[in-house]
C-alpha cells in the first residue's frame, strides 16, 4: 500500500505541474497576442496617417514621385485582411518609405512651414514613439513565450499541446540604414 500511495501522490504532483505548466503557456500565449494587438492598434494609427501626409508633400515635391508612389502603393492595401505576418512586412517597408519621406521633405523650406505638414509629423513621431515602446513590450513577451515554448521541461508540455514560438519584430534593412536622399 505504501508503494501505490508513493506512485499516487507522484502522478498528483505530476498532473498539478502539467496543469500549472499548461495555464502558464496559455498566459503567456495571451499576452503575445494582446502586446500585438496593442502594437497593432499603433500600426493602424500609421498606416492611416500615411494619405494625409503624402497628399501635402505631393503639392511641394513634384519630382519624389517614386518615394510617393511607394507609399501610395503600401498603403493602399488592405490592412484589416492582412495576416500578422503581412502587417509586420508592410510596416517593415512603410517605415523605410517615411524615413525617405521625411528625408525629402527637408529639401522643402516651404514644406517644413506648412503647419498641416509640422501637425503630421509630430502626429507620426508620437505614434513612432508608441510604436517603439509596443515592439519592446511585445518582443519581451515574445522572448518569454519563447524560452518556455523551447526550455526543458515546460516545452514538454508546450508540444504536447502544440504551443509555437512567435517571431520577433526586428527593424528591417532599410530602417537599420542612414536614409539616402538623391537628387
Amino acid at each position: 500500500m505504501n508503494v501505490i500511495g508513493i506512485i499516487i501522490v507522484v502522478i498528483i504532483i505530476i498532473v498539478l505541474w502539467m496543469i500549472s505548466c499548461y495555464n502558464s503557456l496559455v498566459n503567456l500565449r495571451n499576452k503575445v497576442e494582446e502586446a500585438f494587438s496593442t502594437m497593432d492598434v499603433y500600426l493602424k494609427k500609421r498606416f492611416d496617417l500615411i494619405p494625409n501626409l503624402v497628399e501635402i508633400v505631393k503639392g511641394y515635391a513634384k519630382y519624389e514621385s517614386s518615394t510617393l508612389e511607394n507609399m501610395v502603393k503600401l498603403r493602399g492595401q488592405a490592412y484589416n485582411s492582412m495576416s500578422t505576418e503581412e502587417k509586420v512586412e508592410a510596416n517593415n517597408k512603410l517605415s523605410g518609405e517615411i524615413s525617405k519621406l521625411l528625408a525629402v521633405a527637408e529639401n522643402y523650406p516651404d514644406l517644413k512651414a506648412n503647419e498641416n505638414f509640422r501637425d503630421l509629423t509630430a502626429q507620426l513621431a508620437s505614434v513612432e514613439n508608441d510604436i517603439a515602446n509596443a515592439r519592446k513590450y511585445y518582443n519581451a513577451v515574445v522572448k518569454e513565450m519563447n524560452n518556455k515554448v523551447q526550455m526543458f521541461p515546460s516545452n514538454i508540455v508546450a508540444n504536447m499541446f502544440k504551443f509555437k514560438t512567435y517571431s520577433m519584430f526586428e527593424a528591417n534593412e532599410a530602417e537599420r540604414e542612414n536614409v539616402k536622399v538623391q537628387f
